[in-house]
């Protein structure tokens, strides 16, 4: 199955032009093949707010009318979309990434882990259990930008069957998130990872760009530069992320990161935090 990630740039405030080019590059990635397309955090709205007054206006429920266009547009190109955008439920706002399938709008994920960063100093954190998406074309876990610093947020994903990490982030420059964690994640979970960040500039903020489509084994499959608007597009047996166990030599140098996990030995990770 071909999947792609669109690197693209986002103007804050603008979210009917960013819908119109979301809607432009969903289309240009379906034709070329590709049913699972992954866009960047905060993509239909921008991300440098400056508070909940600003950007409550921009934000929608999922689903919502947004969601809506882009659900029939799925439907017509028989692919599956993971789009940023803000959430709202009553007063709440979430950073969230709402998940298109053929079948209609499955649901979101809505950030767990909030840096104090953008919009993420004053979003709510996500209130949801991690939650695998079963959707026509594959098993899909989300971690949003911050989240996938988070090993945990992604092993339960894994737990959960996940083929493939999508990953919509505004990693800024200055950041060297993209260039280690998604293969980390990749590797130590045997899934594929396709972490779309965007590009240009925001009310002073720089984003880094060099969004990645990497396998289980952490093999660079695509990745896009600095600056350029661009789509990625890699083709993946998701299936094979399902054979958790690698093979180098039968019988000699065999092994099963998730058969040989210990959870005994892992209390602490899940005890209270202390304050």
């Amino acid at each position: 199955m071909k999947v792609a990630a669109v690197q693209m740039d986002i103007k804050i405030l603008e979210k009917e032009q960013n819908l119109e080019r979301i809607l432009e590059n969903l289309n240009q990635a379906a034709r070329a093949g590709a049913k699972l397309i992954v866009f960047p955090e905060c993509a239909l709205t921008g991300y440098c707010f400056t508070g909940l007054d600003e950007a409550m206006p921009m934000a929608e429920t999922v689903p919502g009318p947004s969601t809506a266009k882009l659900a029939e547009a799925t439907r017509k190109l028989d692919c599956t979309a993971i789009v940023g955008l803000l959430e709202c439920e009553g007063e709440r706002l979430y950073n969230a990434a709402a998940v298109i399938s053929p079948k209609g709008v499955l649901g979101a994920h809505r950030k767990a882990h909030l840096p104090c960063l953008g919009i993420d100093w004053c979003t709510i954190p996500g209130d949801r259990p991690l939650q695998v998406f079963d959707t026509p074309h594959g098993k899909i876990g989300i971690n949003i930008c911050y989240d996938v610093s988070i090993p945990e947020a992604a092993r339960v994903l894994k737990l959960q069957g996940a083929q493939l990490l999508a990953v919509p982030t505004n990693w800024p420059m200055g950041s060297d998130t993209w260039e280690h964690t998604p293969n980390v994640r990749a590797t130590e979970n045997h899934f594929y990872v396709v972490a779309c960040n965007r590009v240009g500039e925001e009310r002073g903020s720089r984003f880094a760009g060099h969004s990645k489509i990497v396998d289980f084994s952490g093999k660079v499959l695509a990745e896009a530069g600095a600056t350029e608007e661009t789509i990625l597009y890699a083709d993946l047996d998701l299936a094979a992320a399902d054979q958790n166990r690698v093979i180098r030599i039968p019988g000699k140098w065999e092994y099963d990161r998730i058969a040989a996990r210990r959870p005994d030995l892992y209390g602490p990770i899940t005890a209270p935090k202390r304050k």
